[in-house]
């Protein structure tokens, strides 16, 4: 692994920051703003921050299932009787009814090495498996084992469900429920090809490979990195920060067709408006009486001495009158002109 990662690193590691930086300034170029988090896609990160912390939780000592042979500080050829007394003298009320049921199955070596493996819960709850034949505990053991990863699998489709989070969920469906099944079958092959009898040559506790008790830890961490992945994606998707899917063209022209609708219709309203004006004799004196208002205003303005000393000094050196007379030209042939035609073409008939 340290020689595929220092063959490929500098390989890869410039493409995927240049990826990442891609893909967090496509909302600017898109020229599409960052929005809050939409009320869904909330109550989906509140899902998934809660399984998170519940599955990190799991992890914790006073989660896991007790382990006989690090509570008494015993080495693994430790006789049964021994361990057992010393596990006794640990319990306020003696010997549990599973203790005693462990006790008849773990006198063996080889039931010991498939204690560290599977846990206790194999060795006293199964009724068929035996030491002579280890995959009847992996048998036994895949249903619990996948118990998490199924109700994570189901979280999963809640969150990422497009009737529960819209489309800025349902785009994440495949993603999220690809890794899950992943982390699944990893986790399987793990537990099913671990060499459980590599304990054998343990003599001291610190030389003990407690496996099941490491790969429940690791199994949880994965789980809950899977979902906190995922809320982070949810984020930076909905929010626009970053995974933007640009608009399509359909959608683009879809929009600009109703940008220019609704000025068509201010337009239209305005035109209403002005016919209403001119057909009302009382609105058009009022309104002839304000343009004569604002003429008398506008001239009793420019006479001023100061005024007249500002606008020569914008005209000496600061304003190229003859570019502005040349741009205003351009703007009204563009205006007239189509009338121009208009008013050719209704004349003709």
């Amino acid at each position: 692994m340290k020689s595929l990662l220092l063959f490929f690193g500098p390989i890869f590691l410039p493409k995927a920051i240049a990826k990442y930086r891609s893909l967090r300034a496509a909302p600017s170029i898109h020229g599409i703003p960052i929005r809050p988090i939409p009320p869904n896609v909330s109550r989906a990160l509140l899902i998934l921050t809660i399984t998170t912390l519940a599955f990190l939780l799991k992890t914790l000592p006073p989660f896991s299932p007790t382990n006989i042979f690090t509570l008494t500080s015993s080495r693994l050829q430790i006789p049964t009787d021994v361990l057992f007394t010393r596990l006794s003298a640990l319990r306020p009320l003696g010997l549990t009814p599973i203790d005693e049921t462990l006790r008849s199955k773990i006198s063996s070596l080889e039931s010991r090495l498939l204690y560290l493996q599977f846990g206790p819960d194999a060795l006293t709850d199964c009724q068929f498996c035996n030491a002579e034949d280890p995959n009847s505990y992996l048998y036994y053991s895949l249903p619990s084992l996948l118990t998490s990863h199924l109700f994570n699998l189901c979280v999963l489709a809640l969150v990422t469900s497009g009737l529960f989070t819209g489309k800025e969920g349902a785009r994440w469906r495949t993603t999220a429920t690809l890794t899950a099944g992943a982390v699944a079958l990893m986790d399987i092959f793990f537990v099913s090809s671990y060499d459980y009898k590599t304990n054998a040559r343990a003599t001291r506790l610190e030389d003990i490979d407690f496996f099941f008790w490491k790969i429940r830890i690791w199994r949880g961490i994965g789980i809950a990195f899977i979902d906190g992945l995922l809320g982070w994606l949810l984020y930076l998707s909905s929010t626009n920060r970053a995974f933007l899917n640009p608009p399509s063209t359909t959608e683009r022209i879809e929009a600009s067709t109703k940008v220019l609708d609704a000025v068509r219709s201010k337009m239209s309203a305005m035109g209403i408006l002005r016919n209403t004006i001119n057909r009302d004799e009382e609105l058009r004196a009022r309104s002839q009486g304000y343009w004569v208002h604002e003429g008398r205003v506008m001239g009793e303005l420019m006479q001023e001495r100061e005024v007249v000393d500002g606008v020569r000094n914008a005209l000496d050196g600061r304003i190229n009158m003859a570019t502005i007379t040349t741009d205003a030209e351009a703007y009204a042939q563009s205006v007239i002109a189509p009338l121009q035609g208009t008013l050719e073409i209704n004349g003709n008939i």
